[in-house]
């Protein structure tokens, strides 16, 4: 289901259930069990932390008010990875599609994103000749490295303020975010502020342009932190306020 202006959105494509991830989604869905393709590492230590994590695919997860194009990610390691990760676009039939270049939102292509123990997920970008016909990703390890700061299993949540620290909607010209982390330990972590396109029926939604909100921030254990809203970030505000779908995402990073 794709995300709409003024609405509620959750990034909870797929969910863990005791460490193991849902496989089922609604009957007309895209979703795959993402290829692992781990490359060669430099080292023992390094090649146990890539076979620690594995992937899953889901296009649309045929729930109302989900994120489409979600990277689910499960880490069985005890600590917290940032993973370096590569992609390549698969069709229905399982074919590479060559001209088709994944991206991603979060940056786990970049070793921006940190996967802590259980699930996390990224948001993949098709770009290119055939981006509409992904059905699935190979995805392949380069390199996956402790993360320097542990994230925990719970995601931080966002809430839009407006100048005087009233909370307001998202799709409104917001000033800051405030960031809630519910886990027994600080965390850190970035926000996206993700402006969406409006496709057809039957194409999955994606990201068409995401603006960096402040810079990595450190959210204390059951306690908030607030992020203003300036440069580049302010100039997308304004520019998408009362407008198109959009959505303000924190994620683990470092």
């Amino acid at each position: 289901m794709k995300v709409n202006g003024r609405r509620l959105v959750a990034v909870s494509a797929a969910v863990a259930v005791s460490g193991a991830l849902l496989s089922g989604c609604a009957p007309g869905t895209l979703a795959g069990q993402a290829r692992n393709a781990h490359s060669p590492k430099p080292g023992p230590l390094s090649d146990e932390l890539a076979q620690a994590l594995s992937f899953q695919y889901i296009g649309d997860s045929g729930v109302d008010e989900t994120i489409n194009q979600i990277l689910m990610i499960k880490n069985v390691a005890r600590d917290s990875l940032a993973p370096v990760l590569s992609f390549k676009a698969l069709d229905k039939n399982d074919h590479v599609l060559p001209h088709v270049k994944v991206s991603t939102v979060f940056g786990s292509d970049r070793g921006d994103l940190v996967a802590p123990y259980g699930s996390s997920s990224d948001i993949l970008r098709f770009s290119g000749p055939g981006e509409h016909d992904v059905a699935d990703v190979r995805v392949t390890v380069r390199s996956t490295t402790k993360a320097r700061f542990p994230a925990g299993p719970h995601d931080v949540t966002t809430q839009a303020l407006d100048s005087h620290g009233r909370e307001i909607e998202r799709f409104e010209r917001f000033s800051a975010v405030r960031l809630t982390n519910e886990d027994d330990i600080p965390v850190f972590v970035r926000v996206a502020y993700i402006l969406w396109d409006q496709p057809p029926k039957g194409v999955t939604q994606q990201a068409v342009e995401v603006t960096p909100v402040g810079d990595l921030t450190i959210v204390p254990a059951h306690s908030t932190a607030v992020v203003k809203v300036s440069g580049r970030a302010a100039a997308a505000v304004a520019r998408n306020s009362y407008g198109p779908a959009v959505s303000i995402k924190a994620y683990n990073s470092q």
